[in-house]
């Protein structure tokens, strides 16, 4: 597949060379990483659930990453804070990718982001179903590698196929066209459902639907 780096110098988000080092994640290490801690994740779950019930939880648990994928993207990754510091921090969590969308670096979320953020999850599964939580947990990491994987895939490979485009173009709008809309990677059905699909690709223009 063709790769599309970025022509630019990398983005610096801190002085700090260690706090620097901590915001870049290569792909390989990615694949690496969330291969051993997926594994880990159902060998924890392994026992705790019928073959059936394991399955439904894990299933269950792709589409709750479904809503969280677009919420956090909308409402989080583009809130407009009012104060330096929040424009600060939507930067240095989203707003440099948008600056630079092709830094290979940066298309992938680090673990100093994902790993809290996914012991809070496993927390609120085990919280609310016990150790079959952890199907549940499986599954929404699972949708969350996915993500991921499709990211990084649609700013530095070329997607084939016809789901591949469909999701390359959806998500290249949202880059491309204007930030207020097409927010999902993932379930792109989702912007269709809360009228935030881009129909009017010219830049700038704000054409999504009415939520």
């Amino acid at each position: 597949m063709a790769s599309r780096r970025s022509p630019n110098p990398p983005i610096r988000l801190f002085q700090s060379k260690s706090l620097e080092k901590l915001t870049v994640f290569p792909v390989s290490a990615f694949v690496a990483v969330w291969a051993v801690i997926l594994s880990m994740i159902f060998w924890a779950g392994w026992g705790t659930a019928s073959p059936v019930r394991a399955l439904i939880l894990a299933l269950a648990g792709w589409g709750i990453w479904f809503l969280i994928e677009y919420a956090m993207h909308r409402f989080l990754f583009h809130m407009a804070p009012n104060t330096e510091a929040g424009r600060k921090f939507v930067f240095v969590m989203h707003g440099n990718h948008h600056a630079d969308p092709q830094d290979p670096m940066r298309n992938l979320m680090p673990p100093i982001v994902s790993l809290p953020i996914a012991a809070l999850l496993w927390a609120a599964s085990l919280a609310a179903l016990g150790s079959q939580g952890t199907w549940l947990f499986g599954g929404i990491m699972v949708g969350y590698v996915v993500y991921d994987l499709i990211h990084y895939g649609c700013h530095q490979w070329k997607p084939r196929g016809r789901l591949g485009r469909v999701l390359l173009r959806h998500h290249m709008r949202h880059h491309h066209a204007h930030e207020d809309g097409n927010f999902a990677i993932t379930g792109i059905f989702l912007d269709s459902w809360l009228g935030t699909t881009i129909k009017d690709i010219r830049p700038g223009r704000k054409n999504r639907e009415p939520a």
